[in-house]
């Protein structure tokens, strides 16, 4: 049984659930295709047989509950107590080693953007705990991260249809140039699906306060 056929079984069978409890589990232990399952999601959401809002919601919710999971364990656990056990939840001491470096390197900025390099999204949760950052500050830039790329591959199987799956595999062999050009797409559609509501926003928030600088004179 092939992936996508694979997919289309749990989906049939256990709708929403998938996604939300396949995310979550990928952050923990579990090795699950969760770009290649929102995705499908997504390209079920045009076919109307989800709901797109609803996919967004289960994703996150799976996404970031997984990834606080992982702070908090790698928090009180500590760096020698993942290097003993660690290759029991796929972080064997190598990989630990790689993920020292990058997050020397890179710290803050490796949260939000690690969901989008393959292999690291699944430490950065650990490794944030590990190095005791601040909760509040870590959630910002995970959870933020984290909105932006479930939306992207929902959106990927939502806008591109039944072409969604040469797309997700252009994406992988292209990874860098393709990220970025998804991500300005999905950042496009935002903007202009929902650009009348900013306007209005906007000249509420503006225009009255300028409304009440004319008459305060």
């Amino acid at each position: 049984m092939g992936i996508v056929e694979y997919l289309e079984s749990l989906f049939t069978h256990h709708g929403y659930l998938v996604l939300f409890l396949g995310l979550l589990l990928e952050f923990v232990a579990l090795p699950f295709p969760g770009e290649t399952t929102m995705a499908y999601a997504g390209y079920l959401s045009y076919l109307e047989h989800l709901h797109f809002g609803w996919l967004i919601v289960c994703a996150f919710a799976g996404t970031t509950i997984g990834m606080t999971i992982t702070y908090f364990i790698g928090k009180k656990a500590g760096l020698p107590f993942m290097r003993k056990y660690g290759k029991w939840i796929l972080l064997p001491e190598h990989k630990l080693d790689k993920a020292q470096k990058w997050f020397n390197k890179y710290g803050y900025t490796l949260v939000f953007v690690g969901y989008f390099i393959p292999g690291v999204r699944h430490f950065t949760g650990y490794f944030s705990g590990i190095m005791n950052y601040k909760f509040w500050r870590f959630a910002a830039y995970a959870y933020s991260g984290a909105m932006l790329w479930v939306l992207v591959f929902l959106l990927l199987g939502k806008i591109f249809g039944p072409q969604w799956n040469l797309v997700f595999h252009w994406i992988h062999e292209y990874s860098g140039e393709a990220i970025a050009i998804l991500v300005g797409l999905v950042l496009a559609v935002v903007i202009v699906k929902y650009r009348r509501q900013l306007g209005i926003d906007l000249v509420n928030k503006f225009g009255k306060k300028k409304s009440d600088d004319s008459s305060s004179e």
